[in-house]
């Protein structure tokens, strides 16, 4: 049998707000620069350190803090803050600081608000570090009344949220990285790991809710079946392996060649990625949000991966990655790979801490 390459899963966890990497803590000493010492310029930063110093500046400003997001072009880590000795704090570290009007505590309050009052399918949210407001999100279905609710709640958070439209339609990703089939459905692989020394791998909720046996060709043998699945809420599901056959920790690429993963991580927002998955292939993007809250058809799905990467029915549980480090499963969005739109992920060190699990 042909080796099951594998699409990769979820890793976005935003710490208060923080954009930041898996890592382990550092530890900074702020030198008390005088007046007249000139202000140091950012430092130029890969994603990883990025993520370090977004994590390490979290702890140090505690609730000066208002979110990061990486600037890709300039390789710099912005941040978001309160007051001028907390922008210097972050430009002492090596950040770039801009001064904001909304806090992380403001933002969180707007968000409840709109998960208790406007919780309409079709909509979505989540926090932009790069305009410090909520940005909620109607695709087409939302409509007259439901619209019109919607509108109303957005218009009550003043300038902690604002409203924009979708022509697209939010759908979980299911049609009926490799494909894997069963009960009529397709989904992707997501990321081949390893449980109890046992072999498993990943994929989304919405596809563990609908299919319990999985072959890698229609109608063809089982190669899997599901063992646990969370949809709505999450959106992850754990399969075992019950055939003998091959499980790399990789990703196929579809050009002949596999991408080896070797770890799980966080997204960061401004980060560039990578999509693998059955129906489209690969394709690329960027991380737009962390934290985000989708409500499809069949319920609400929080803490998930924003990004401008496209994605089509049958690319669900399919691998969202950077380089060897898995990120996310493809859990939906709107729009299409012609078209373009917006794709949500469900981070993947989530799901191995729900299911005790590791890369591999």
């Amino acid at each position: 049998m042909k080796h099951r390459r594998i699409p990769k899963r979820r890793a976005a966890v935003a710490g208060a707000g923080i954009a930041a990497l898996v890592a382990a803590g550092i530890t900074f000493q702020t030198a008390n620069a005088s007046e007249n010492s000139p202000t140091p310029a950012p430092d130029t930063l890969s994603v990883a350190k990025a993520g370090k110093l977004a994590s390490s500046l979290a702890e140090e400003l505690g609730a000066d803090a208002a979110g990061t997001y990486y600037d890709a072009k300039a390789k710099a880590l912005v941040v978001n803050v309160l007051h001028e000795s907390a922008a210097d704090t972050v430009e002492s570290a090596g950040g770039r600081a801009r001064i904001v009007q909304n806090s992380l505590a403001e933002l969180k309050s707007a968000r409840a608000t709109l998960d208790d009052k406007a919780a309409v399918p079709g909509t979505s949210w989540a926090m932009d570090p790069a305009t410090n407001k909520i940005v909620v999100t109607a695709d087409r279905t939302v409509a007259g009344a439901k619209l019109d609710k919607v509108a109303s709640v957005v218009k009550s958070l003043g300038g902690k949220a604002e409203l924009k439209r979708s022509k697209g339609e939010y759908k979980a990703f299911l049609a009926g990285g490799d494909a894997i089939w069963g009960s009529g459905s397709r989904c992707s692989l997501g990321f081949n790991v390893v449980k109890g020394g046992e072999p498993y791998f990943l994929t989304a909720g919405h596809c563990g809710n609908a299919v319990k046996s999985w072959s890698e060709s229609e109608g063809g043998p089982e190669v899997g079946a599901t063992e646990e699945s969370s949809f709505p809420g999450n959106d992850y599901a754990l399969v075992k392996y019950t055939a003998d056959t091959p499980h790399p920790s990789e990703v196929n690429l579809y050009n002949g060649s596999s991408q080896a993963i070797s770890k799980a991580g966080d997204a960061t927002v401004g980060q560039k990625v990578t999509r693998s998955g059955s129906t489209t292939q690969v394709h690329d993007g960027e991380v737009t949000a962390l934290d985000a809250t989708v409500n499809y058809q069949e319920g609400q799905v929080d803490g998930l991966i924003q990004t401008t990467v496209c994605a089509e029915p049958g690319d669900s549980g399919g691998a969202l990655f950077a380089g060897d480090t898995a990120l996310g499963l493809t859990s939906g969005g709107s729009g299409d790979c012609s078209a373009g739109g917006e794709t949500f992920f469900q981070p993947v060190p989530e799901a191995l801490s729900a299911y005790g699990a590791e890369i591999g």
